[in-house]
């Protein structure tokens, strides 16, 4: 990456300093949860690395981003805080800014794609924001936020791309690092790029040979294609909607550009598969997002084998029936549910004498669906779909191994790893 990239006034240095991330913890000190950061024992054995996990999630509407929500509402005029605040946002943002607004007594409307999880929805409005959906993405929101500015004469507080908002996120990795002083790398989500501009930030000025990894959906590799001077495309249905922006910022591009040695692309099932360990592991929830660090390290093992790593979990806002999709689907890849199609002869006895070879194996049938119609089998022919639940993969594939051993058909319905 260019070292030196400068901003219109040819100061690179000047973007984000940790003298304004310093000032931010000041300001908002005692209004934001300290969140902990506590290693993780299981994890690390898993990794092959020393994880840290700050578990930003634990703040009052579960993510970091209160922090630079407020930072820039207490900088603003008064006549700015009579008239109120607009913003677009995925949902994290929006909470943020509006349960600090309303506590301070700022107006706050805010923006949001129609695809946003409900949850987040729910939860903005519950804590005062007025919610307006407009859009299918996060860039649909932001046009329509940046219209409702010049209509209404509102304040727009930007997500990501504003030096306040960076300042207070960066405020996370002064906690981090007062915690776990002798960490030698962190791996932190990007999506517009705020949060890991702050973070940066602070560990370039206070640990300059520390590795700083950048990591984004490989749906929306915005900030990756940028900085790497690419031409990729952004879309589609990510887990990591928090991050699932399609331009980053031009003030974050800088800072990124500047401070970050790397930024890594996760894919969605490694996505899934941090989210369902972080709550079977440290019994926290974690959105998508969130999950985005660690999903990286486990793409990447030997990359930061023996490293000892901060990772923050930045937001917890998940729909519980999505998360209930992604444990299950995990569950799946690990071997443990699977669906196997089987194909018989429609006679009597014949899915009694397939029962027996599940009973036999001591493999847990969940449901079983016929099909006789909508199939190429002959007439007498027919397809079961059975799922069902195994201790490992070693015990599932004990039991196709035997029944294939026995005549029949049988094909996994697999999932994409």
């Amino acid at each position: 990456m260019d070292a030196k990239d400068p901003t219109e006034t040819g100061n690179d240095t000047a973007l984000l300093t940790i003298d304004d991330v310093r000032a931010a913890a000041e300001r908002i000190k005692g209004a934001v949860v300290r969140t902990p950061t506590m290693h993780s024992i299981t994890l690390s054995r898993i990794t092959g690395a020393e994880i840290f996990l700050k578990f930003e999630n634990l703040q009052f509407t579960a993510a970091y981003k209160e922090r630079g929500a407020l930072n820039a509402l207490l900088q603003l005029s008064d006549e700015q805080r009579e008239r109120g605040v607009i913003a677009a946002s995925a949902g994290n943002h929006s909470q943020g800014l509006s349960y600090h607004g309303t506590r301070l007594g700022v107006p706050v409307t805010i923006v949001m794609p129609r695809t946003t999880p409900s949850v987040k929805v729910m939860q903005t409005e519950s804590v005062g924001g007025n919610v307006v959906l407009e859009g299918e993405t996060f860039d649909d929101a932001y046009a329509h936020a940046r219209a409702l500015e010049e209509e209404l004469g509102l304040t727009f507080v930007h997500p990501f791309d504003d030096p306040h908002v960076a300042a207070g996120a960066g405020t996370v990795a002064l906690e981090m690092f007062e915690d776990a002083p002798d960490l030698d790398c962190i791996v932190t989500p990007i999506g517009g790029g705020g949060l890991m501009s702050g973070m940066s930030t602070v560990a370039t000025a206070l640990y300059p040979d520390m590795k700083v990894v950048g990591v984004q959906a490989e749906l929306y590799p915005s900030m990756y294609a940028q900085i790497n001077g690419l031409d990729k495309d952004c879309g589609g249905d990510t887990l990591a909607e928090g991050i699932a922006v399609k331009a980053p910022g031009k003030f974050t591009s800088k800072v990124i550009a500047r401070n970050v040695d790397e930024i890594l692309l996760v894919n969605e099932p490694k996505l899934e598969n941090a989210v369902s360990l972080l709550l079977q592991i440290e019994k926290t929830v974690v959105e998508g997002a969130g999950a985005a660090g660690l999903a990286a390290i486990l793409a990447n093992p030997e990359k930061f084998k023996d490293r000892r790593i901060g990772l923050v979990l930045c937001g917890g806002n998940i729909d519980s029936r999505l998360l209930a999709n992604v444990l299950l689907r995990d569950l799946a890849r690990a071997g443990r549910l699977a669906r196997l199609r089987i194909t018989l002869k429609d006679r009597p006895g014949a899915l009694f004498n397939v029962m027996r070879e599940f009973d036999a194996h001591n493999v847990n049938i969940i449901e079983i669906y016929h099909q006789r119609i909508f199939t190429n089998l002959p007439a007498k022919g027919l397809i079961t779909d059975i799922e069902c639940e195994a201790r490992d993969a070693g015990q599932l594939e004990s039991l196709v191994t035997s029944l294939r051993q026995k005549g029949w058909e049988v094909k996994p319905v697999e999932l994409d790893k």
